[in-house]
Parts: structure tokens; sequence; C-alpha cells
């Protein structure tokens, strides 16, 4: 299709785009980020062949670091050693996204509370219930907030 300049854009029909590819999140310390997504919030990293031939480097680097969740986004962490957040208190939002959140099923919402706290994880608030379920927040360790979530029990 070409676009002209004489045409009148009125958006990308519903349905085009079909799902979120991946994240990007900036980290101070790559380490403990790694660490953090990796082994206390369980996600896959990707190592080897898994990794985009466009990041290979980067990876090898220590610049890079991809997390896979099981339904196929990619959480991709980005070394950046001097970055500060506008303000030091993890409590004061510093960056245009609220929160990032995962889902779990109701029956390991309570497993994951408990080694968020094991982890001495810093919690913002929760968990809480609602009627669309229960979430707890929490701060990686750059200071941005993560929410794990659940749907209700069914009854």
């Amino acid at each position: 299709m070409t676009i002209s300049p004489s045409q009148p854009l009125t958006g990308l029909a519903a349905g085009t785009l079909t799902r979120v590819h991946h994240i990007a999140l900036n980290v101070k310390d790559m380490s403990a980020s790694r660490h953090f997504y990796g082994k206390i919030l369980g996600l896959r990293e990707l190592q080897g062949d898994d990794v985009p031939e466009t990041l290979k480097q980067l990876v090898t680097d220590g610049k890079v670091a991809n997390f896979e969740l099981p339904d196929g986004l990619i959480l991709d962490l980005f070394y950046e050693p001097d970055l500060s957040p506008p303000h030091p208190d993890p409590t004061q939002q510093f960056t245009r996204a609220n929160h990032l959140a995962f889902n779990i099923a109701p029956e390991g919402f309570d497993l994951a509370v408990e080694v968020l706290r094991q982890h001495a994880v810093m919690i913002d608030h929760g968990p809480v219930s609602r009627p669309t379920g229960r979430g707890i927040y929490f701060y990686d360790p750059d200071g941005f907030l993560v929410e794990i979530r659940c749907d209700p029990l069914p009854q």
C-alpha cells in the first residue's frame, strides 16, 4: 500500500498489532537484576542460540540480558551503569511507565508473596484483594515497580 500525503490516515485496523513482543528496562546493576528476574521471579534467561542474533554481542559483553515469559513475551535488560532515577526514593515514580505486572495462577500467589518476603524484596503495598483478583506490588533492584497478580479463585 502506497501512502500519499493527500490520503488521511485513520490508524491501524483493530487486530493489526497482535501482542507485545518485548519490554526493555534499563538497569544499573546487571548482576542484581539478572538474579532478581531469573532466580527470584523464575524467568528463563535466554542463552546460546536462543539469544537473538542482533543481541548476541551485547549479551556476550554483559550489556544486555534477555528473559522469556511462558507466553513468549521477552523482557530485555539493558545495562546502564550510570542510571540514576530523578528521585532516590523508589516510591516516587520516575518514568512514564507505571509498573510491570506478571500473572500467576491463584494457587501460586501466596507462595510468590512468601518468596518475595524471604528474599527481602522491598514491598510497596499488598497483598491486596479486589473483585478482579489479588496483587502485590514491589520494587526491582533499580526501583521499578513490579506486580504479581492473579485472577480470583474459582467459586
